[in-house]
């Protein structure tokens, strides 16, 4: 060991170089990043990720639904190792910061303690979750889902993109299918830094959240099914339209939302058949998404969700079902990873306030198996899942160095716990 814990430092211009690198694997026209999951882009980062790790010789492994685990050995690999990460997957249009930051700031982590020949106690690793986003294959959260048990191998390999492509041939196409067992890689805790998605960094002039947790999460399709006939032929009163019942589900959707503080909801997707101008639509599908921190919040909300649908359907002469296919319940953070946060970000002398996280992360279905926390700094005017998403350099570089100094700081306490203690 050559320094203090104290001592190292991240080289924020190297962590800022390798965003602005990786961004052009998918680079869009508009500066943002169209990298789906198991896509050919999705390949050549992942290539580009292991010839980094392993250059700083660390072991790499990929899982059977292509979760990719870097592995920095320490003082006792006896220990379960100590987890950053995030994912390198996008939105259709997404940007340069979304999951990428909270990787490639621990890969220049992986950096500063390999360049100082610093030995940690236990092990350390740094995780590329496979389809974070959702945006191809749903539901979000979809590898560490399967690592922290909530879905099996056959639930992932089954799901579908709009073109119908399975999971289970996209991840052989771009031969991402690993060896290594679903959920047998150890994790001793996880730090995952991201930027916020939301607007209360910037607007109150911090430069670090310290995230509690990630709020409860809720997906649901929606199908109304009506009757097709001619737009010019048949009278208002006898019509069975779908999509004025859609119409007003939006509205109740909204409605409910409102209704619950606290609560948002968004109806992000509708589709109409036969989707011809000249014919009564006969069916419509919705897609909803709910989200509250507390269950009890959400259970009320669907209630409302559905009484709405139920009345909707029976004005407009519908049938109408709302089905769940996707639920994550509120995720409180382990005490002892939001302290080494709390302090490295206190000793470090930056501004933070608690957050709880509006948005879905990797790290509320690992937090189901080990101690884990998150790290937020700010985005541009709160905006994400947008080409136009950005960050400065600054904050990159501050929740960077926040990453390590936590990591570190969980590190030490471990080898001051005595066997059997918890950290």
């Amino acid at each position: 060991m050559t320094k203090r814990a104290n001592n190292l430092s991240i080289d924020a211009k190297r962590l800022w170089s390798d965003l602005m690198e990786t961004a052009r694997i998918g680079g869009t026209a508009k500066g943002g990043i169209r990298r789906l999951t198991l896509g050919e882009e999705d390949r050549r980062v992942r290539d580009w990720f292991r010839a980094e790790c392993e250059s700083l010789g660390c072991s790499v492994h990929v899982d059977e639904v292509g979760n990719m685990f870097a592995i920095r050995p320490g003082r006792n690999n006896a220990l379960p190792p100590i987890a950053m990460g995030s994912h390198l997957d996008t939105q259709p249009t997404g940007g340069k910061f979304d999951g990428v930051l909270g990787v490639l700031a621990g890969l220049e982590c992986l950096r500063t303690l390999h360049a100082a020949d610093y030995e940690t106690h236990a092990p350390v690793m740094l995780v590329n979750w496979t389809n974070e986003e959702g945006s191809r294959f749903a539901p979000a959260m979809l590898g560490s889902g399967v690592h922290a048990g909530v879905f099996d191998r056959t639930y992932a390999d089954t799901r579908k993109d709009g073109e119908g492509v399975s999971f289970a041939e996209a991840i052989e196409a771009i031969s991402y299918r690993g060896e290594v067992g679903i959920g047998s890689t150890p994790i001793g805790a996880m730090f995952e830094l991201h930027i916020e998605q939301g607007p209360i960094l910037e607007a109150e002039g911090d430069t670090i959240g310290v995230v509690t947790g990630v709020q409860g999460m809720r997906w649901y399709d929606v199908e109304i099914t009506g009757r097709e006939s001619h737009a010019g032929s048949t009278p208002m009163a006898m019509r069975r339209d779908a999509l004025p019942a859609a119409a007003a589900l939006v509205l109740a959707v909204q409605a409910a939302a409102r209704a619950c503080p606290g609560a948002v909801a968004t109806v992000g997707t509708i589709a109409v058949h036969p989707g011809s101008r000249n014919v009564i639509p006969g069916a419509a599908s919705l897609s909803v998404d709910l989200r509250h921190p507390d269950a009890g919040a959400l259970d009320g909300t669907e209630a409302a969700i559905e009484q709405a649908l139920a009345a909707i359907c029976a004005e407009h002469g519908v049938t109408g079902t709302l089905t769940r296919i996707w639920d994550s319940p509120p995720v409180p953070f382990d005490p002892g990873c939001i302290a080494s946060v709390r302090d490295a970000a206190g000793s470090l002398g930056y501004r933070m306030r608690d957050i709880v996280s509006g948005a879905g992360h990797d790290a509320a279905y690992i937090a189901r198996i080990a101690p884990t926390a998150m790290i937020f700094v700010p985005c541009a005017g709160g905006l994400s899942h947008n080409e136009a998403e950005d960050a400065s350099f600054e904050d990159c570089g501050a929740g960077a160095q926040v990453l390590l100094q936590a990591v570190l700081d969980y590190d030490r306490r471990l080898a001051e716990t005595k066997p059997g203690a918890t950290p």
